[in-house]
């Protein structure tokens, strides 16, 4: 336990009892120390992505600057990326599964803890709009297949062929081998990830994706999945992830994450320690790429990787950067 942690420890024990009476002075000092130190000004606002797509946090960028919302920011940022169609994991132009078809998955969540989902939708780009729309106009969290394409279509979705000529001629190289080997890297990313904190404070998140290439169908991972591929609370923290969606599902990573900020970890800390989870519980880590990055209140970020290869996209009133992810290995 690191200093940080202990001095939080100390004061939450000694607040349970009612006094301060059995800190020694100079703990207690610390203590008060902290306690300004996590009164200070927020950075706001900020847009954080991962991967390197300036373009779309461009866009969110926009939306913030002219006192928009998270939500509205990370809608409008990961929607560039599923209309790209050279962005080869995400949306229009997405990597097929094995029998040919584009399947999207994507999750919204705002500042309330309200959220919308749609899971293995064909023939519509903007899964992340649709997945609004589960959020704000039906009872439900999470629609499938058919049923959220049908209520893609209901609500002025257009239908359209996500398999893109360059996707179709990979897919049919690949079928001459059929070998299934993941590679998580900047050229098959699998997720494109988003949270924002805005000029009021609020924070929200989104994350879309056309899954793993070649994954068998019906194949869903952890980018849909709230609390898994994505985690929004308002009073602490947001994180998303990409990579092996598997191993993210397993260690509900995400909210792992936000529930360690909310402990007192920084968002560095708290994806340095999402990522150990994975690493403790399986022996195959070398073998696979996850990647979390991590958003609070105060609008500090963070980033952590299993391998060098990950990085992430910020963007805040200092200006644009992209952002090598620290990695384990």
């Amino acid at each position: 336990m690191n200093r940080r942690h202990f001095l939080k420890k100390g004061g939450q024990s000694a607040a349970k009892i009612g006094t301060t009476a059995l800190l020694p002075a100079s703990l207690l000092t610390a203590c008060q120390e902290e306690e300004k130190t996590s009164d200070s000004p927020a950075n706001k606002p900020v847009v954080i992505a991962t991967w390197k797509v300036p373009n779309a946090t461009e866009a969110a960028w926009k939306v913030l600057s002219a006192q928009g919302s998270a939500l509205d920011a990370v809608e409008q940022g990961t929607r560039v990326e599923e209309a790209d169609t050279k962005n080869q994991s995400v949306g229009k132009g997405g990597r097929p599964d094995r029998e040919g078809q584009v399947t999207l998955d994507a999750c919204i969540m705002d500042h309330k803890g309200n959220c919308g989902a749609v899971l293995y939708m064909q023939n519509v780009t903007h899964a992340v709009s649709v997945a609004r729309k589960v959020m704000e106009e039906t009872p439900h969290v999470m629609l499938a297949g058919d049923g959220a394409e049908q209520f893609a279509y209901e609500k002025g979705f257009p239908k359209e062929n996500l398999l893109t000529g360059a996707s179709e001629k990979e897919w049919k190289q690949w079928l001459e081998k059929s070998e299934y080997s993941p590679v998580i890297n900047i050229e098959n990313h699998d997720t494109i990830g988003m949270l924002a904190l805005d000029e009021e404070g609020n924070l929200s998140g989104a994350c879309t994706t056309s899954g793993m290439a070649y994954k068998m169908a019906g194949r869903i991972g952890d980018s849909p999945i709230i609390g898994a591929g994505l985690f929004v609370d308002n009073e602490i923290g947001a994180a998303t992830a990409t990579g092996m969606g598997e191993e993210v599902v397993k260690t509900v990573g995400s909210f792992l994450v936000v529930e360690l900020m909310r402990q007192g970890y920084n968002p560095q800390e708290a994806c340095e320690e999402a990522i150990n989870r994975i690493v403790k519980n399986n022996s195959k880590y070398k073998d696979i790429q996850v990647g979390y990055i991590a958003l609070n209140k105060k609008g500090e970020y963070g980033g952590y990787c299993i391998q060098k290869g990950f990085n992430y996209q910020v963007y805040q009133n200092e200006g644009h950067q992209n952002i090598p992810g620290a990695s384990y290995l």
